[in-house]
């Protein structure tokens, strides 16, 4: 009965949390060095790649109605992965998904948007 219990409460608990989950779908990532450049924020897709690679260890965040959003460290990484990736030169936007803590996302996942 004990174990019954446990695993009712953990599934309780599980489904609120999933239901914090956010997505912002082809918004503009900028690494944070620039995104304090009034420039890159006025027209964050002329920002190019080899910027934002360049820029990496400052961290990356996105571009959220007006509002810039930090990533987290895993957020960081997957965004660089991306980077590394894609045969796009600048005008980089992002499709993210996960949860908002404050000025901070807590990334799930983070894909190039096409």
């Amino acid at each position: 009965m004990k174990k019954m219990m446990a695993a009712l409460l953990a599934v309780g608990l599980s489904v609120p949390m999933a239901a914090l989950a956010e997505t912002w779908e082809k918004v503009a990532l900028i690494d944070q060095m620039c995104a304090q450049k009034e420039k890159v924020k006025s027209s964050p897709d002329a920002h190019p790649t080899a910027c934002l690679i360049k820029c990496s260890k400052s961290g990356y965040g996105i571009l959220s109605e007006g509002k810039y959003l930090k990533l987290d460290e895993a957020g960081n990484k997957k965004a660089l992965a991306a980077l590394k990736e894609t045969k796009k030169e600048d005008h980089i936007r992002v499709n993210v998904s996960g949860d908002k803590q404050g000025d901070e996302i807590k990334v799930a996942s983070l894909s190039i948007a096409e």
